[in-house]
């Protein structure tokens, strides 16, 4: 054996950016509005003091502690603090119905529940329907009856805590998702996993980060691991920028403040962001690269973000995938390219970095061709794709290690993959399908449209057809007639939606996306007016 062979461990992240990179800062702007500073170098000894305080409270090897917060300095000291004494740490997200946080939290069987005050009603209200949790932690507010405090807990430590001694496919973290059907189901990253992601997400064609980035990640830590950000900014020794709370203006702000070059978050975000900075005046001050995902990115918005000389970086992913599958790079002849050449291929959603394999395949699990033309069922393996969903019986693969990622999706003969849908969103109208992201995303470039969704809705002789529903921007006269027209030479002919229907807003999910699952359902006895009309 000619080479060592030391663990590929989460803990190995902390140590080095502590070590190498102690002085660079971690800013937290909490839910209050006051700002902390920390460092690498102090969020490495406040881990250590978190382990031995989880340890002291009688945590074992394995044991899940929960986390219901957002983004903040207290909240990253947990994930590093929680995997140093073997613990499982379980980001629970505060966006979901009750029935379902009772459920993920119970199903997990997790013994200790850290939280953000401004959730302290949520956990009050659910407190007896948890059993399983022995102890209950304020991350940002002083103890009080019931209710341990995070400060008190770590200040109590010396710093001194040994790491316990850890393999690299123990569990690190565990992330439950909602976009499957039944209830959710819980993914478990492992400390390899984890690793070998944040080693790639760094790499110039995926987040392309270094130590003179500052990064701001809007996603939340609770979102498929920020999206991975926490552990890969440890391996440069990035500045981190987190907000607790996810307005408009204060982003806006803390991204001027703070020099932010480089941040991560959905569309939704953006939408919110631009409609400030139109209202305010408010620049992008020294934003170099943004990271969309999520849901499908809008090409207006590309469009504008490249307008503005920023790099975008389209990605596509899933809780399952930890989450990075593709990212947008520029090919090798972008340069020559021109401005609406490079648009169409940013619009897609990248190319698969080293490690993923991706396929698509037709209904009998048959492989197609990567022609940019066949559309099939998106498929991936690799070293941080899900093997088996937690306390499941069966893998979640095939015999050969792919995992249904439920996407429809074309592949391009330079291997980038586009989506197309969401298997069970496509619309199916006379046999042929209309990608309804698609028709989104060229609606919310039309003139006073906010955002667009597009459902399927019954038809006798087509079987379905789409209607588009859509929030106006404020001040705006958008019109039936005048997205029809704005959409005419924007897609196929007969994509063209049968109807336009005005909406005060529509239902997002837990992380940002529309809801369409609800659509589907509110919309399913719809009435076209050509129909009554007849």
């Amino acid at each position: 054996m000619g080479m060592q062979g030391q663990p590929l461990l989460v803990t190995s992240l902390i140590d080095h950016a502590a070590r190498e990179h102690s002085d660079r800062e971690i800013v937290s702007r909490w839910a209050d509005g006051s700002q902390t500073r920390t460092s690498w170098g102090e969020v490495g000894r406040d881990a250590r003091r978190f382990a031995a305080a989880m340890v002291r409270l009688g945590m074992n090897k394995g044991d899940r502690i929960a986390t219901l917060a957002m983004n903040h300095g207290h909240h990253l000291v947990s994930w590093y603090g929680s995997a140093g004494m073997g613990g499982v740490l379980h980001t629970v997200n505060p966006r979901l119905f009750d029935e379902q946080l009772v459920y993920i939290i119970n199903h997990a069987e997790d013994r200790v529940l850290l939280f953000d005050a401004a959730f302290l009603p949520i956990v009050e209200r659910l407190r007896d329907q948890l059993p399983t949790i022995d102890h209950f932690i304020l991350f940002d507010a002083p103890a009080r009856e019931g209710y341990s405090s995070y400060r008190d807990l770590i200040d109590a430590e010396d710093g001194n805590f040994q790491w316990v001694e850890l393999d690299e496919r123990d569990p690190v973290g565990l992330c439950y998702t909602s976009g499957t059907t039944g209830n959710p189901k819980g993914v478990l990253y492992e400390h390899r996993s984890n690793v070998i992601h944040a080693i790639t997400e760094i790499q110039p064609d995926v987040f392309g980060l270094s130590n003179r980035s500052v990064i701001m990640p809007i996603v939340p830590m609770f979102h498929a691991n920020s999206w991975g950000v926490p552990f890969a900014a440890a391996t440069v020794g990035s500045k981190l920028v987190f907000s607790a709370t996810n307005d408009a203006e204060g982003l806006c702000d803390l991204m001027q403040q703070e020099g932010v070059t480089h941040s991560a978050g959905v569309p939704t975000v953006w939408i919110a962001m631009f409609a400030h900075m139109d209202a305010s005046g408010t620049g992008y001050g020294k934003l170099e690269r943004v990271i969309i995902g999520g849901s499908a990115a809008p090409r207006a918005m590309i469009e504008r973000f490249m307008k503005a000389g920023i790099v975008v970086g389209h990605a596509w992913g899933m809780t399952e995938t930890s989450p990075i599958g593709t990212m947008g790079k520029r090919p090798w002849n972008w340069d020559d390219l021109g401005f609406d050449e490079q648009v169409d291929i940013v619009c897609r959603q990248g190319c698969p970095p080293f490690g993923v394999e991706l396929r698509i395949v037709d209904d009998a699990d048959q492989p197609l061709p990567r022609d940019g033309k066949s559309s099939g069922r998106l498929q991936c393996r690799g070293p941080w794709i899900i093997k088996r969903y937690f306390k499941a019986d069966s893998d979640a693969t095939d015999a050969d290690g792919w995992f249904d990622t439920g996407d429809v999706a074309v592949i391009h003969p330079d291997g980038v993959m586009q989506i197309t849908d969401r298997a069970k969103d496509v619309i199916k109208s006379g046999g042929e399908w209309i990608s309804s992201i698609e028709l989104e995303n060229a609606a919310v470039g039309a003139p006073g449209v906010q955002e667009a969704a597009a459902v399927g809705v019954y038809h006798p002789k087509w079987d379905e057809r789409p209607i588009l529903l859509i929030v106006k921007k404020p001040g705006t006269e958008a019109s039936e007639a005048g997205i029809l027209d704005y959409l005419k030479d924007k897609v196929a002919k007969w994509w063209l939606p049968d109807e336009v229907v005005f909406v005060d807003e529509l239902p997002h999910t837990a992380t940002g996306k529309i809801l369409k699952r609800q659509l589907r359902d509110d919309y399913k006895d719809y009435k076209l007016r050509s129909l009554t009309d007849a």
